[in-house]
């Protein structure tokens, strides 16, 4: 087992509770290319499978993966294993960056289609911030079976009173 998978599998252990999913994007727009960090930070963040026991096989081939620095390879087993539903719909290189759109239904027209897309200079990083956001799309809401009142009550509201007493 090489240093990364190590380190990815010490960074998964350290998990927490809370994560800031506008942190990990801004991390991916503004790193230059992808490392075994970010790729550690991206999957102890995100990722519900990977720890997962009967995923062994693909969890073991991003490890390997990551350990030979394939980072567009990497980067794509990650969607394959943690969001088989979702598919790449388009990779294309415009204009110094890469673009890169993930979708659940890629057989409907691109204008009915709710696809994630993103764009980076990095390939991998493109692939990634698509990944991430669509994780964030996917990841089920923590609400509750009793609905919830807003908190902010806007100062100009006032209840009136709506009753006929003619």
């Amino acid at each position: 087992m090489g240093a990364t998978a190590i380190h990815v599998r010490y960074t998964m252990l350290a998990l927490s509770e809370h994560h800031d999913p506008g942190k990990l994007n801004r991390r991916l727009r503004d790193a230059p290319a992808a490392t075994a960090a970010l790729m550690s930070e991206i999957i102890s963040e995100t990722c519900r499978r990977f720890p997962s026991m009967g995923q062994t096989e693909k969890t073991a081939r991003i490890e390997r993966l990551i350990g030979s620095e394939a980072w567009t390879d990497s980067a794509l087993a990650l969607i394959d294993l943690e969001l088989p539903q979702w598919q790449v719909r388009r990779i294309a290189y415009d204009e110094g960056e890469w673009h890169c759109a993930l979708s659940r239904q890629r057989e409907l027209p691109e204008w009915l289609d709710q696809s994630v897309e993103t764009h980076h200079v990095d390939l991998a990083l493109a692939i990634l911030s698509a990944f991430v956001d669509a994780q964030r799309v996917t990841a089920p809401s923590s609400r509750t079976s009793v609905p919830t009142v807003p908190r902010d009550v806007n100062p100009l509201y006032e209840p009136v009173l709506s009753d006929n007493f003619a």
